[in-house]
């Protein structure tokens, strides 16, 4: 997009933005397809045939969106919006996320083997006098998570009976106990042990479903940096292009002055005149030293951001999918460090010392969340007195052979961490900060997923003199999954 075509937000699109939106669309993984104030569907990308079945062609120019979904013609959200139909979009939940946007989820058995739930979202689409224009609405299946919902609804449902037999169980001993003293101490043992087994189980369902909510928020978050990283990044392409543009024009245009000023001494004696005094007024010398000052920091905001923006996408992810992949912990490492640079910058200096370390096999975005809650909480360690967090990585094995494992250390020089409290700070809701300041989990989350890398992570602390984590990690996963087998 050059200088000269700048549209209002949400404006009807010309032929070549109409194409660049279909391009857009079409590349993207989520099905989403728009319609105008007409209702008629004018953009339906290659996800909504993939989920759907019904091609572009088939559908672009026609108001059949809703038979795609359902038995016969019906408003869809993104009908409602373009008919203002107050009533119908009541019956739904507003986004939080995009103002004028509406949420809704529903199940369609005609879609695939078994149906399939699909989660909709639809926002307006307005003109520069704000006028609604359109609709653009986006479909999601959320079919894995609505089952996942519906067996830990069922597990549940199973505990408690499970819990009742069980109580009804004890119940009927204590009344045969009455009987015998001899039988009764030995249901009281019994009895103690059941109830222990209970506690146990019932903190290990805590805990679980504590990690869970945090494991989805996270997840949440990953998903939104990726998408507000992704929709940054096109204006930021564009921008960063016409500024290149822009720079070659001023060059030609201080090429064309240059060419006047020399001509002065040929113009009439009023024209060189006329042509002396705007200079002076407009002191061209000094624009022509400034603007390219003010040109090159320009460009250097904006690379500054695409750097932001990267590392935001490096740290979230999200493409990732939970897959086990090969992954270069200094490259996470410094995207988390970026990412968390608000939380430490007015508090300590970042000291890194990497050593030479190859490439691990590891779910590089959990790794990132641990280095995160590690270097948020030696921020929050650090006392009125500015202070210094050191990184430091390395490798262990055998020397001059390959490196069987890799270690990372994230050290500070804060208050520190009481003796009697060093046993219990990975304990699950174990927290030393005031009421509402802390979880008590980002400690526990970071040792579960070590132990889920087949890794380990120490600690060193010493009051006043500050705190060391220590985190050791395999380079090969199939390795420390076959030692761990091993008898």
């Amino acid at each position: 997009m050059s200088s000269r075509e700048h549209l209002p937000a949400n404006s009807p699109p010309d032929e070549g933005d109409a194409f660049a939106l279909s391009e857009l669309l079409d590349g993207h993984p989520v099905a989403t397809f728009v319609i105008d104030h007409e209702h008629t569907i004018t953009h339906w990308n290659k996800a909504c045939e993939h989920l759907l079945g019904w091609s572009t062609e088939a559908m672009i120019g026609t108001r059949n969106h809703g038979v795609a979904f359902y038995a016969h013609e019906r408003q869809m959200l993104s009908d409602m919006i373009v008919s203002g139909d107050a009533a119908g979009l009541g019956a739904h939940r507003q986004s939080a996320l995009i103002p004028g946007a509406y949420e809704t989820e529903g199940f369609f058995e005609n879609l695939g083997v078994g149906g399939h739930w699909l989660h909709f979202t639809a926002a307006p689409l307005r003109d520069g006098a704000g006028k609604v224009v359109g609709a653009i609405e986006t479909m999601r299946d959320v079919t894995e998570r609505r089952v996942a919902e519906n067996a830990l609804r069922r597990a549940h449902d199973n505990l408690e009976h499970l819990i009742e037999k069980r109580t009804a169980q004890l119940a009927e001993a204590n009344e045969r106990l009455e009987d015998d003293l001899r039988q009764r101490q030995i249901a009281d043992a019994e009895l103690r042990a059941k109830h222990l087994a209970l506690t146990e189980l019932n903190a290990k369902l805590s805990m679980a479903q504590e990690q869970l909510v945090q494991s989805e928020k996270l997840a949440s978050i990953g998903q939104l940096a990726a998408g507000v990283a992704h929709e940054i990044n096109n204006p930021i392409g564009y921008i960063f292009s016409n500024f290149g543009t822009l720079q070659s024009y001023l060059d030609q245009l201080f090429d064309m002055l240059h060419v006047y000023q020399d001509a002065e001494s040929e113009a009439s004696p009023e024209t060189a005149a006329r042509l002396a005094a705007m200079r002076k007024t407009l002191d061209l010398d000094f624009l022509r030293d400034d603007i390219p000052v003010l040109m090159s920091e320009s460009k250097e905001g904006i690379a500054r951001v695409r750097h932001i923006v990267q590392d935001l996408k490096d740290f979230s992810r999200v493409d990732a999918n939970q897959e086990w992949v090969w992954a270069n912990l200094h490259g996470g490492i410094d995207s988390t460090l970026n990412i968390v640079s608000n939380e430490v910058k007015y508090k300590a200096d970042v000291v890194k010392q990497y050593g030479a370390i190859p490439d691990i096999e590891c779910l590089p975005s959990q790794i990132n969340q641990v280095i995160m809650n590690l270097v948020v909480n030696a921020a929050h360690a650090m006392s009125e007195r500015r202070g210094t967090i050191t990184l430091r990585s390395g490798t262990l094995g055998e020397p001059d052979s390959d490196a069987e494992q890799v270690w990372i250390e994230i050290a500070d020089n804060g208050s520190g961490i009481p003796r009697e409290n060093l046993t219990r700070i990975f304990d699950p809701f174990f927290t030393t900060k005031a009421v509402g300041k802390g979880t008590g989990l980002g400690l526990s989350l970071a040792y579960g997923i070590i132990q889920k890398h087949h890794g380990s992570i120490d600690v060193d602390s010493e009051i006043g003199r500050g705190t060391t984590f220590r985190i050791v990690l395999p380079v090969h996963q199939r390795t420390a999954a076959s030692e761990e087998n091993s008898p």
